[in-house]
């Protein structure tokens, strides 16, 4: 029996054939195949065959070999095909290139899901991010603006707020940013979205650094 994941995927599946930079594509002899976008019709790719685990080494580099600590960043590497046998299969090698953003969709798709504002994530730091909190409205600007953008920075899209007022949490963003029926690759296809509903570490590391002028 499906959970709830692998039976919002199946659905999913039905009107969109990617998610990030992955590509989704149905075999007529069953399962699923997985490339990047970019390599949709190559043949000379290296193929990983029914190990969705694959999805970790695959997804931990960038072409230069250089690691990726933000999974969602559009660099993920190229040349690969990965090829699952089932739908939870696929459920689990997604959740190895996006972590956690399936179970956020699901969320979102039914209603269920709670963003946290940037202040309020902040303003509960401790230690030597604490000070991340004072940091300037125009600092955030030029902080989210740059390091959640999607050419460069992040793919996800941004449900959160600035504060608790709903204040945006970057002008230096176009609005597509904030949209999740917009593919944030640019490719302007229809895609499953990688929603961000709450600033992750890495941004609150940014924040501190902005405020301690690093």
């Amino acid at each position: 029996m499906l959970n709830a994941i692998e039976r919002t995927l199946e659905v999913a599946l039905t009107g969109c054939r990617r998610i990030g930079q992955i590509a989704i594509r149905k075999l007529d002899i069953g399962g699923f195949a997985l490339s990047h976008c970019d390599d949709e019709g190559c043949d000379d790719l290296k193929v990983f065959c029914s190990a969705p685990e694959d999805a970790i080494e695959l997804s931990k580099f960038d072409d230069a070999g250089n690691y990726r600590p933000l999974k969602t960043a559009p660099n993920l590497r190229h040349d690969w095909r990965l090829e699952l046998a089932t739908l939870e299969e696929l459920s689990c090698a997604i959740d190895h290139f996006y972590p956690g953003r399936l179970a956020v969709f699901v969320a979102w798709k039914t209603s269920q899901l709670r963003t946290t504002p940037l202040r309020e994530t902040l303003d509960r730091q401790s230690g030597m991010y604490r000070v991340a909190a004072k940091i300037s409205d125009e600092q955030i600007d030029n902080v989210v603006g740059n390091f959640c953008r999607s050419d460069g920075g992040c793919l996800r899209t941004i449900l959160w707020k600035r504060n608790k007022r709903g204040t945006v949490a970057s002008t230096k963003l176009p609005r597509e940013k904030f949209d999740p029926l917009h593919d944030q690759t640019g490719h302007k296809e229809r895609c499953i979205p990688l929603l961000c509903q709450e600033p992750c570490n890495l941004l609150v590391n940014e924040c501190r650094r902005a405020v301690k002028g690093e």
